[in-house]
């Protein structure tokens, strides 16, 4: 007599509880969208985006911020009451000429302009 293992299928697709379902949509919508660090929010339009910090007892000396491409950095210098370092890559280049920076009852506000696309085409004439 042989002995072989019996593999039985379902007629029809099997499918998950509706607990597992939720779990699935809730952890595909966190992981979509990444979670803003507590003391912050962001915004942004056609032309600029605007980022907000809560900086407490901070004054304007005592931070720096730096832009470098996409890349936007703000720390506290050293001897400042309070150490803040904060970093962000966005999706686009900034303008930092055209960007400003505004402190108000210890809330800096950033509004980063999106550098414009250049358009590096070169016309070349026929001789």
């Amino acid at each position: 007599m042989i002995f072989a293992p019996v593999v039985r299928r379902a007629a029809y697709a099997t499918r998950l509880p509706m607990s597992d379902l939720a779990l699935q949509r809730f952890l595909r919508a966190a992981l979509a969208r990444p979670a803003a660090a507590p003391g912050c929010s962001a915004a942004q339009d056609e032309k600029a985006i605007t980022l907000q910090l809560d900086v407490p007892g901070l004054a304007r000396e005592q931070l720096d911020i730096t832009i470098d491409g996409a890349v936007v950095r703000v720390r506290s210098v050293d001897g400042a009451p309070r150490q803040v370092q904060r970093a962000w890559e966005l999706p686009e280049a900034i303008n930092a000429a055209a960007s400003g920076a505004k402190l108000e009852h210890g809330v800096l506000t950033l509004t980063l302009a999106k550098l414009a696309p250049v358009n590096r085409a070169t016309h070349l004439t026929i001789q």
